[in-house]
C-alpha cells in the first residue's frame, strides 16, 4: 500500500493533482432523467423574451417598412420567433396586410415575413 501512496504523493506534487479528488468524481454518474432535465434547463435560459412593443414601435416600424418598399432599399428585419432574435435582410418587395405578410427579397430567394413576428426594421442604405 506504501508504493501506491508514494507515487499518488509524486504525481499529485509534480501536477498538483489530488488522486482522491480525481477518482472521487470519475465514480459519479447521471440518470438519462437528469441529463434531460439539464438540458430542458439550458434551453429554457437561452430564450430571449419577447420584446414589448408599444404603439409609437409599431408606427414606427410601419413607416420604416412604407419608405423601404417605396425606394426598394437594402432593409434589415429583426425577428423575434420561439424565444430567439433572428435578422433577414434584403429588398422589400411587397407589404400585404390582409395576409399579414411581407415579401423580402434576399440574393437567393423571396422570404415571407410575418408581421406578427417584426420587432424592428433599418434600412442599410
Amino acid at each position: 500500500m506504501m508504493p501506491d501512496s508514494h507515487k499518488d504523493m509524486e504525481i499529485s506534487a509534480k501536477y498538483g493533482l489530488d488522486a482522491r479528488h480525481d477518482v472521487k468524481w470519475k465514480t459519479s454518474m447521471m440518470l438519462p432523467e437528469h441529463v434531460a432535465m439539464l438540458r430542458g434547463f439550458g434551453h429554457e435560459v437561452k430564450l430571449e423574451p419577447r420584446p414589448d412593443l408599444n404603439e409609437w414601435d409599431y408606427d414606427a416600424i410601419q413607416h420604416t417598412l412604407d419608405a423601404a418598399n417605396t425606394r426598394k432599399s437594402d432593409t434589415k428585419v429583426k425577428l423575434w420567433r420561439e424565444g430567439a432574435f433572428i435578422y433577414k435582410r434584403g429588398v422589400v418587395e411587397s407589404v400585404d396586410l390582409r395576409r399579414r405578410v411581407i415579401e423580402l427579397e434576399d440574393p437567393f430567394t423571396l422570404l415571407q415575413l410575418k408581421l406578427d413576428e417584426i420587432v424592428d426594421v433599418t434600412i442599410m442604405d
